[in-house]
């Protein structure tokens, strides 16, 4: 009997060993900051963008690290790279697109989470910087559109009739899209698989076309219409599309 009792003992304490590490999110096959999160800030007039890294680790939960990126003009638009994780630190871009005057540029920072069982340490600095003038054209009532995949950033304004494609690794900057008569770039939108839609021109009225790039940044259609693509994760807001 009291070996029974002890491979019953032995057997709840495994079970509760299991309950707590899923109560902390750590999974073994996950990378080291999926129970992690960052959310971003802008301040008034789009000059600085802050960010905030919180979540848990193994042993710990609430928040890690805090910093800002700037000053800009004026921030166009944003986001992140794909994560790369060796060990138990992952690194992943932070693209800002700064609009707010002619000189159009993109920032592209580097984000690194060194992730503990007690903490995370985050660093986050200016790697690199490309000028996409005088291919975009910028200013203080511009909207900007970015979307991407796996090897290339696409970004446009309302202002531009031609959006650029840039590539990742290179930061090489090159101009697609375009047509005659010119016709803006209103959105850029992606989906899950890589391919992106760069749609110029009024949504509902008047001149509109568009292209399509597939996931090694070469056009796969293009034509007439507002078309634009859907993903998994950002809806497309109606409210955002040009009347």
């Amino acid at each position: 009997m009291p070996n029974f009792r002890h491979q019953w003992l032995l057997a709840i304490s495994m079970v509760l060993l299991a309950l707590s590490t899923t109560v902390h999110g750590q999974n073994p096959l996950a990378p080291p900051d999926s129970t992690l999160f960052t959310t971003y800030d802008l301040s008034p007039g789009y000059q600085t963008v802050g960010w905030l890294v919180c979540g848990s680790t193994q042993q710990t939960s609430g928040c890690y690290a805090a910093g800002s990126l700037g000053p800009f003009v004026g921030v166009g638009a944003l986001m992140e790279g794909n994560p790369v994780v060796n060990g138990n630190t992952v690194t992943r871009a932070i693209y800002v697109v700064d609009s707010g005057s002619a000189n159009v540029k993109l920032y592209v920072y580097k984000k690194t989470d060194t992730v503990t069982p007690q903490t995370d340490t985050v660093t986050v600095t200016l790697n690199r910087t490309a000028d996409l003038s005088p291919l975009l054209v910028g200013g203080a009532t511009v909207s900007c559109s970015m979307a991407a995949n796996n090897r290339f950033l696409f970004i446009g304004t309302d202002q531009s009739p031609q959006a650029v494609e840039v590539n990742k690794s290179t930061l090489s900057v090159a101009a697609v899209g375009g047509f005659s008569p010119p016709l803006n770039v209103t959105a850029i939108t992606a989906d899950k698989y890589g391919y992106v839609t760069v749609t110029q021109g009024n949504f509902f009225s008047g001149g509109n076309g568009f292209y399509v790039f597939g996931p090694d940044g070469f056009g796969r259609e293009d034509g007439g219409g507002a078309e634009f693509m859907l993903n998994t994760v950002n809806a497309v807001s109606t409210f955002t599309l040009p009347q």
